[in-house]
């Protein structure tokens, strides 16, 4: 590179939204390496870009793109049959970084992520198993697609789905156990086995580790079990969390010294009336609390959606994920004329709340209501919006991307003590006057932020190109008309 500026041109020219193709795909040589992470991962691209991209020969480049936030699922998945399995696994793992909600892939290439052989193209890093493993946990697999599993023509599908075996209907583990193909009858009736109350006491281990807590929250637990945990006082909050607790020792639960125990019973979808209404006069006033907040009857989902976000602030919980069983949208609503703010922060998680709804929870008095519905809501007002990003920090790498975020109409954030409120306002295209005064601020995100801004005079820009401090946002600034750009990149040495 000829210019000690080159590396500030070339991540300015990467970002910047209106280089033309031709400019972009300059990017892609090897002299421009430094800049990959901000052109493949970090922004969105032209489509004959995308071609090039998913195209090209070096998988850094390709494996950078599957984790791109700003592509389409669609553009990703064309990575789904890529040669090389750490650009599968990259695909699968999803975006990143991983800020909130992520939109699935497609039935195909999910199926493809989720079926794939080891061997399976040139790659040997990473087996079959390690990339399923990757997109199991990466938020892309839509839980509409896991309730299908068990009905899928694919048998590996149909064998993956009993491992979904305690969200499963009783038709479908039935189905399951009956399949035709042996290796998919085989896996159900091993799941099976986490209903039996006999085979959890087997297999629990004496010592406190992760599995112990896993099989004493989730499967089928014995009386004897129950019993011996209850008087050693171990496992107590797991015991009271596990749907299949025996209901006498769920009894003594409610009635532990322990108040978190309590309040876990209290939040129970098969209380007895009684016992609910003696939890409601706990001396602690959580537990109260927690058994005022739903009457029955209950169901576990509801107590599931109440669980992520009770005892949290919105910039804790920012975007909830789709549960794989989700309360009906009317219990939603009903949530959302609750009195108590608990209840209508649960209503604003959901996403599929109807538009009066929204409007009613962007008025609501509780911040936290407001906040989760600008991060849960794609109809959240965009005065929402920029409210949770001025409240909540640790949302706003999220709320970035939100096409709901203003980007304009900021002129009143532009003194803001936040540097990072100071920096999205000094980006407004739509300001009376350009933020010159930005362009001395002490922070380095506000002067690129400013030096960005498609208002300011291109003379004024040439000057700012040859600025160390402001070189990077001037590159970036729309204002620059293409030769200008493919300047940068002589003057940087790229062919």
């Amino acid at each position: 590179m000829s210019s000690p500026l080159a590396e500030r041109w070339l991540r300015g020219v990467a970002v910047n939204s209106a280089a033309p193709s031709e400019v972009l795909l300059r990017l892609l040589s090897d002299q421009a390496r430094a800049v990959r992470t901000l052109l493949c991962e970090e922004r969105q691209l032209p489509a004959v870009v995308v071609e090039a991209v998913v195209a090209h020969p070096e998988r850094d480049v390709r494996r950078r793109f599957a984790r791109n936030r700003y592509a389409s699922a669609e553009q990703r998945g064309r990575l789904a049959d890529d040669v090389d399995d750490l650009v599968r696994a990259a695909l699968a793992s999803g975006p990143r970084p991983r800020l909130g909600r992520v939109e699935a892939l497609s039935d195909g290439v999910l199926e493809r992520l989720l079926t794939v052989r080891d061997g399976d193209g040139e790659g040997r890093v990473l087996t079959g198993d390690d990339i399923r493993q990757e997109l199991v946990v990466s938020g892309q697999i839509p839980p509409s697609f896991r309730r299908r599993m068990p009905d899928h023509p694919n048998p590996e599908l149909r064998y993956q789905a009993t491992g979904l075996w305690l969200w499963l209907t009783p038709v479908q583990r039935e189905a399951l156990l009956g399949d035709p193909e042996h290796a998919v009858r085989e896996a159900a009736l091993r799941s099976s086995r986490r209903l039996d109350p006999a085979v959890t006491e087997e297999e629990l281990p004496e010592v406190d580790c992760h599995h112990r807590s896993f099989l004493l929250v989730n499967y089928a637990v014995s009386p004897a079990v129950a019993a011996r945990c209850l008087a050693d006082r171990r496992d107590l909050s797991a015991l009271a969390r596990n749907p299949h607790t025996p209901r006498d020792s769920v009894a003594r639960l409610a009635r532990d010294p322990d108040p978190d125990v309590r309040e876990r019973v209290a939040a129970r979808a098969d209380l007895d009336p009684a016992l609910l209404a003696e939890l409601a006069q706990d001396p602690d006033a959580t537990v109260r609390a927690r058994a005022s907040l739903q009457p029955l009857p209950r169901t576990w989902p509801e107590r599931a959606a109440i669980d992520r976000i009770i005892g949290r602030t919105a910039e804790d919980i920012g975007a909830v994920e789709e549960m794989l069983i989700e309360p009906p949208t009317g219990w939603y609503e009903a949530c959302a004329a609750s009195t108590h703010p608990v209840l209508r922060r649960v209503a604003a998680s959901c996403a599929r709340l109807p538009e009066e709804l929204v409007r009613r929870l962007a008025d609501d008095p509780d911040a936290d209501v407001r906040h989760l519905l600008a991060c849960n809501h794609p109809l959240a007002p965009p005065a929402v919006v920029l409210d949770a990003f001025v409240a909540a920090p640790r949302q706003r790498p999220y709320l970035l991307t939100s096409p709901r975020l203003p980007r304009t109409g900021l002129r009143h954030l532009l003194g803001h003590g936040d540097p990072a409120v100071r920096a999205l306002a000094a980006a407004d295209a739509g300001l009376a006057r350009p933020p010159l005064h930005l362009l001395g601020d002490p922070e380095p995100r506000v002067r690129r932020a400013a030096a960005a801004n498609p208002l300011l005079p291109l003379g004024l820009l040439s000057s700012l190109l040859d600025t160390p401090e402001h070189a990077e946002g001037a590159a970036a600034n729309p204002g620059l008309p293409a030769e200008r750009l493919h300047r940068l990149l002589d003057l940087s040495g790229l062919p």
